[in-house]
């Protein structure tokens, strides 16, 4: 089935949504709209439509005006078994300890090694990112160094790659939440894939947002793997939640972006552990100064 993408960008987020919102009532109408803040600092959101039909340019354009958003970007998708595709190009991920790969490459995970189970059909959040790599060498490194947690959240879990990881080498329950109903439903799915149940609980919250993380806290091992902007906006909360002595665990950065993340938190009473950049994308390990 050919698909059709139309893409533009928008300065608000707010005008962000209102604009997904006014594309479901397109004709052809859409078979999707997403909405993304743009990874590189530049403050800018992405709106996307997926069309089974070539949509209409004319109301597209009018879109466009009505937003204050630029020109749609309009697209045909070659006719691809995109999971097949994505199966062949993501080949398993090497972290630490940790191997990450999808059930056609389950004859690969090596003896001894701590195996994550995400199917290719889940890609966000598969280690093969720099964020997610980032943290789950993070994750083994305070484990080597004789660290161990007791009660760990993953925030802005999407697959909940980070929150298995912790609950494969520590014992007792992990939350995992997201921000994103669809991500919350994909990480339950990959928890029962692994053999987790009980161990991992996914919940969809914004931050900390959720009567069973606020009476899970405080946490000893926060990860949030999500972009600068929420980071900051979620210092102060990690702040109250974290354990003193306990660590956080921070992604979703550019390089350009991690001091500044880091100064929000050296004002809320954490202290820079570790920092691995991979590529573009830095990863930090906070440590919440005693009580």
């Amino acid at each position: 089935m050919t698909t059709f993408t139309a893409l533009t960008k928008l300065s608000s987020e707010a005008a962000a949504y209102a604009l997904s919102e006014a594309m479901e009532n397109m004709q052809p109408e859409p078979t999707g709209v997403g909405v993304f803040e743009l990874e590189d600092g530049s403050g800018l959101w992405e709106v996307g439509g997926y069309f089974t039909e070539s949509p209409d340019a004319i109301e597209l354009d009018l879109l466009a005006a009505a937003f204050d958003a630029s020109p749609f970007l309009v697209s045909e998708l070659p006719e691809i078994d995109w999971v097949a595709k994505v199966r062949r190009d993501l080949a398993p991920v090497e972290a630490g300890r940790f191997f990450v790969y999808g059930s056609h490459d389950a004859h690969r995970l090596p003896e001894g090694r701590v195996g994550l189970l995400i199917e290719a059909a889940m890609a966000f959040g598969t280690g093969h990112h720099g964020t997610t790599l980032g943290c789950l060498r993070a994750l083994d490194r305070l484990d080597e160094a004789g660290f161990q947690g007791r009660n760990v959240v993953d925030i802005g879990c999407g697959t909940a790659v980070l929150a298995m990881a912790a609950a494969r080498i520590w014992p007792g329950l992990v939350h995992a939440s997201d921000i994103d109903a669809i991500a919350v439903e994909v990480a339950a799915a990959n928890v029962l894939a692994n053999d987790l149940r009980g161990r991992v609980f996914c919940l969809e919250a914004t931050g900390f947002d959720h009567p069973a993380l606020q009476d899970a806290a405080p946490f000893d091992l926060v990860f949030a793997n999500i972009l600068m902007a929420p980071l900051i906006e979620l210092a102060p909360d990690m702040a109250r939640v974290t354990l003193g002595g306990g660590y956080a665990i921070l992604s979703g950065l550019l390089v350009e972006q991690a001091d500044k993340v880091l100064a929000a938190y050296e004002a809320e009473g954490f202290v820079l552990h570790a920092r691995e950049d991979i590529g573009e994308w830095s990863t930090l390990t906070l440590q919440r100064r005693a009580d």
